[in-house]
């Protein structure tokens, strides 16, 4: 079985970006979107993403926004990922998937069986789905777990992760229960809305590793 990929998500400082790299995150994510309180600005996010070494990739997470903030917000960051979490249209990311050297990924709020099936209309669409939990106050980072035993027998149509509610306490029994290929935290790695904790950076990553 390959080894699990690991995304940091919401990290908006230097010293919590160079602990999920050094601590063997395969992703950071920065978040650009206001309500969150990870929010971080177009110059905040690309001062982030230049930390971020060759074979980690650095993924920017967007909600809901228009063609041309898009467009700028891609050309300013130049991430390697782009993470849609609103209500984009399978054909607005297909548009960016064909005509730009992105990977595209769509994040999926699970709350049964029947939303898990309708990840499929994004095939062709986006390169992976990221499922996680309904949205709450925000369409993620909510701390909020889905029911994990919706993933045990649903047959995969497209490369996927697992989001919502993960912690350095419940990520292994998480990827053995679902097979997740690639597992997403955020707010569980926060000692307060939006303070990422270096330690449980850490603690997650080891703990993703280990099982």
């Amino acid at each position: 079985m390959a080894e699990t990929e690991i995304k940091i998500c919401g990290l908006s400082t230097p010293e919590t970006v160079d602990a999920a790299i050094n601590a063997g995150a395969t992703h950071v994510g920065l978040v650009h979107y206001e309500p969150s309180p990870r929010h971080l600005s177009l110059e905040q996010a690309a001062a982030l993403r230049r930390r971020v070494p060759e074979g980690v990739k650095a993924v920017l997470l967007l909600v809901s926004m228009e063609a041309l903030p898009t467009a700028q917000a891609l050309d300013a960051v130049k991430p390697d990922v782009v993470q849609f979490h609103g209500a984009e249209t399978p054909e607005w990311l297909a548009l960016i998937k064909n005509n730009t050297p992105l990977e595209v990924w769509k994040a999926i709020g699970v709350r049964n069986a029947e939303s898990l099936a309708s990840s499929l209309k994004w095939k062709g669409a986006a390169n992976k789905v990221l499922y996680d939990a309904a949205a709450g106050a925000l369409p993620g980072g909510n701390g909020l777990a889905l029911d994990w035993s919706l993933l045990a027998n649903f047959r995969h149509e497209l490369p996927w992760g697992l989001a919502g509610g993960l912690t350095p306490g419940n990520v292994a029994e998480a990827i053995r229960a679902t097979g997740a290929p690639l597992v997403d935290a955020s707010s569980g790695l926060e000692s307060a809305p939006g303070i990422k904790d270096v330690d449980l950076i850490r603690a997650f990553c080891k703990a993703a590793r280990d099982a």
